[in-house]
């Protein structure tokens, strides 16, 4: 596979993220479409939007934003099925913390589905809730890894 992960810079990258998000997040999932998409979306701009492209179609997306002073917060990282378990999601991850990092960002923080929290504590990542909490109806822990 030929992948490639970019930052998005254009309409049509971010509606490509989009569509991934939607096909995972609100198809597969049930996540209701209006928690899914929100101001972060509005333009590349909005935040750090980011995708892995294989034969010109996107196959995995994510974002992430300034959370606090030095942690940018990963969010809506979605990988098509019939492409997990192939390091894109690794590759994708990897990708948005280089950024941050480049950016002058100390830590990465996310709220990990507790379905994935495996994948995440593979890449470093360490659950600092004390608890698992509901987002959208999913059980979620909240990681960091410093950069």
């Amino acid at each position: 596979m030929m992948m490639k992960c970019k930052r998005v810079t254009t309409h049509d990258e971010l509606m490509q993220a989009a569509k991934v998000r939607e096909e995972v997040f609100v198809k597969e999932q049930g996540v209701p479409s209006e928690l899914e998409i929100d101001e972060y979306d509005i333009s590349p701009d909005a935040c750090y939007h980011f995708i892995v492209v294989e034969e010109g179609q996107a196959i995995a997306a994510g974002r992430f934003k300034r959370f606090e002073e030095e942690a940018a917060k990963m969010q809506r990282i979605a990988v098509l099925k019939p492409y997990r378990g192939m390091g894109v999601g690794k590759l994708l991850l990897q990708k948005m913390e280089e950024e941050a990092k480049a950016d002058g960002f100390k830590a990465s923080v996310l709220d990990a589905q507790c379905s994935a929290e495996v994948f995440y504590s593979k890449l470093g990542y360490l659950v600092e809730s004390e608890e698992p909490f509901l987002d959208a109806d999913i059980w979620h822990v909240r990681m960091r890894k410093s950069l």
